[in-house]
């Protein structure tokens, strides 16, 4: 039927009845296009919600795992003997992320030291109840290694490794970090001075003088007061063969982690690092307290330096020797490749992790109080800053690389032990009050905690 006498407008009914025909057609016609348009609209919108897949993390990325490992498993089972000023800070970063990210159970300390430095104890470990009382994965806070007591906390499977600097340059650095520390340096005008002679200053039975001689020989947990010769130096080097499986080299530190991941058997980005706790080699423009130490040395300064930390410096040519060995089997062109590819990850890290091109700033320009690194000597321990406008996940793995080692030790803990915790307490801060492994207090200082000894704090 059309259209007859009503309120429709006559030209209506003229397209209708006249042009296209019955009404039922029209309205066919209509829903169809209401149909196809709903459709559409429907489309657009799963499209978005439900077909498309979510875009990728840029941590979970095939870049992200690296060149291929073969069928080996990784290695759970993991202890680092933390060296001093070995660039140790950042490996035990990359601990701490590998072992978060897995819910690993980590042997840490009851403070922040395995009870350096006296040979560490197995009751240091928090929750320690017996040997294979609980199965503990990952261990690298700083001890004065003491395997027998070790082998109690950790499974036989475990793997074991450490790392070595050049003892010139970790005497250097030492200087720096522990001046006010250790009795021979706080006596000495400068590093040269006590280079010149070390025994005018030194005296063993002062406490924390055990930093300025033979300081690798010390954590290996050996007498580095010892007499040189030959033979006590091969026996040192032998024990540490037996224990350890693999040696890094922090001067070699890039071609060290290609190694370890291939040891471990474990993805490019749990061995891709940003440098932490390293200090600052020139003085900013900011006032300071005191002046930085003077570091400067001759060439015979530098060699005096070798003869008096001899055991140390027959322990670094003697693995120094060993790592190239490890790296000839490797295959140095394998290692070139392989070390390209992780300074590239790195770079590609840093521009989307890190602010001002991934240099590292000042604690005090830090904002985040959560990632200021703790400050230490007379020198001063840069950070970072992330980049802004990150999403969540991604946010979360850059702070991972970038976290402090205190605040990363107390977030562990606080997930482990999560009712030892105080309940004003928060994740990744130390309170005021609490104390360091030689009874000194820790006291808070513009943001940032110091050990104080009477008028002498430790920074």
């Amino acid at each position: 039927y059309c259209f007859r006498n009503n309120s429709i407008d006559k030209m209506l009914r003229w397209l209708v009845c006249g042009r296209f025909g019955p009404v039922w057609m029209w309205k066919a016609l209509l829903l169809f296009v209401a149909i196809a348009f709903a459709g559409q609209l429907l489309g657009v919108i799963f499209n978005k919600s439900s077909v498309q897949p979510a875009p990728r993390s840029l941590f979970s990325s095939l870049d992200a795992q690296g060149p291929p490992l073969g069928s080996c498993r990784p290695h759970n089972h993991v202890m680092f003997l933390k060296t001093h000023k070995t660039a140790s800070s950042t490996v035990l970063n990359m601990l701490y992320r590998f072992g978060e990210e897995r819910d690993l159970h980590f042997a840490l300390p009851l403070g922040y030291q395995l009870g350096y430095p006296l040979p560490f104890n197995a009751h240091r470990v928090k929750g320690y109840r017996g040997p294979r009382a609980m199965e503990f994965h990952i261990m690298g806070n700083h001890m004065r290694f003491n395997k027998p007591e070790v082998e109690k906390v950790m499974p036989a499977d475990t793997f074991y490794f450490s790392i070595i600097r050049d003892p010139v340059a970790l005497a250097e650095s030492s200087f720096a970090y522990y001046k006010e520390v250790a009795p021979a340096f706080r006596k000495a005008k400068g590093l040269g001075d006590f280079a010149d002679d070390p025994k005018k200053y030194y005296d063993p039975r002062l406490r924390n003088n055990h930093y300025a001689r033979n300081l690798l020989w010390f954590d290996f947990g050996l007498d580095h007061n010892a007499n040189f010769s030959l033979a006590l130096a091969r026996r040192g080097e032998a024990m540490i063969r037996r224990a350890f499986k693999l040696i890094l080299v922090s001067e070699y530190f890039d071609q060290s982690m290609v190694l370890l991941r291939h040891a471990l058997c474990w993805p490019l980005d749990a061995v891709v690092s940003f440098s932490l706790n390293a200090r600052q080699q020139k003085p900013s423009g900011r006032s300071q307290a005191k002046a930085p130490p003077n570091l400067s040395l001759t060439e015979e300064q530098r060699e005096k330096l070798r003869e008096w930390n001899a055991l140390d410096w027959h322990l670094y040519k003697a693995f120094n020797r060993t790592f190239w060995e490890e790296v000839d089997r490797f295959g140095r062109a394998q290692m070139e490749q392989e070390v390209a590819l992780l300074r590239t990850r790195r770079e590609v890290l840093a521009r989307v992790c890190l602010r001002d091109g991934g240099k590292p700033v000042e604690a005090y320009r830090i904002r985040d109080k959560a990632i200021r690194p703790f400050q230490s000597g007379l020198v001063k321990i840069l950070g970072y800053e992330l980049q802004p406008g990150l999403d969540n996940a991604t946010r979360q793995a850059c702070l991972r690389m970038i976290r402090p080692e205190i605040q990363y030790k107390d977030l562990l803990d606080a997930k482990q032990f999560p009712r030892a915790q105080p309940a004003q307490a928060q994740p990744g801060t130390v309170e005021e009050g609490e104390r360091d492994w030689d009874g000194s207090r820790l006291i808070r200082n513009n943001q940032t905690l110091v050990r104080g000894e009477g008028k002498r704090r430790m920074r």
